[in-house]
């Protein structure tokens, strides 16, 4: 069974940093598997954040976040981290981790195969 477990959400002011951990468990981690950060904010749809294959360096960002946030593996832990630094009200949602088994590209939300419950994050101004 595969499970994905986040946390690391928060309140915090705007310019403030917060790291967000993604635990998985049931999955065979390979490059085969792509781990992603969605999040979704009020009224709004769920939007892209970032994405990293796992035991890869390869990581890519929505352009609202490039240069703030920086999506990291450890093997080790099994854990995927999302590093937020000079966060933004606008950054203000519910973050989620996700994994999709396969290659190519995970923009979309559609393409993920597993989804954890979701951490609250908000930024104040």
């Amino acid at each position: 069974q595969v499970q994905l477990v986040e946390s690391g959400g928060g309140l915090v002011q705007a310019g403030g940093s917060l790291r967000l951990s993604c635990v998985a468990s049931g999955l065979t981690f390979s490059r085969y598997v792509l781990m992603g950060w969605f999040r979704q904010a009020p009224e709004k749809e769920r939007e892209f954040v970032a994405s990293i294959r796992w035991s890869s360096m390869r990581a890519d960002y929505a352009d609202s976040v490039k240069g703030r946030f920086t999506v990291s593996t450890d093997d080790a832990k099994n854990t995927v981290y999302l590093q937020m630094n000079s966060l933004k009200p606008e950054d203000t949602a519910d973050y989620f981790c996700a994994a999709r088994l396969g290659y190519g590209m995970g923009y979309v939300d559609s393409g993920y195969d597993y989804w954890g419950q979701g951490t609250q994050v908000t930024v104040s101004s």
